[in-house]
């Protein structure tokens, strides 16, 4: 698991997303892929996707988001990419499932109805 990259894919933009994570809920995201979700802005603070079903979470630990990482939101369903992450601290609710290094102006590109999730191939 651990190492993956996960590619989204939209009209605008692709943002690769690598895996440093172990846990349920990685492995339920995987599990989905590929599949299609719809991305939009979120408080200034993150872009957010919902998947047509919530992960599994129980077994996962939660995280402390910092900028440049996707996380997924149990209590909503959605998955997040975290770029401002000031004030926001640790959630048993936040599990982190791994790493990005796109810009602003890349995240905001990847906004759309549909945008493709999937395994990038090594």
């Amino acid at each position: 698991m651990v190492g993956t990259v996960v590619r989204f894919t939209g009209e605008g933009a692709v943002v690769e997303v690598t895996i440093g994570e172990d846990n349920p809920t990685v492995r339920d995201f995987l599990s989905l892929l590929p599949t299609t979700v719809a991305v939009e802005e979120y408080a200034g603070a993150e872009k957010i996707a919902y998947l047509q079903r919530e992960l599994e979470t129980a077994g996962s630990p939660g995280s402390d988001p910092e900028d440049g990482d996707l996380i997924y939101y149990a209590p909503w369903g959605n998955l997040g990419f975290y770029y401002d992450g000031s004030g926001i601290g640790y959630s048993d609710q936040t599990i982190h499932l791994g790493h990005y290094d796109a810009d602003a102006d890349e995240l905001a590109a990847l906004e759309g109805d549909d945008v493709a999730i999937d395994i990038a191939p090594r």
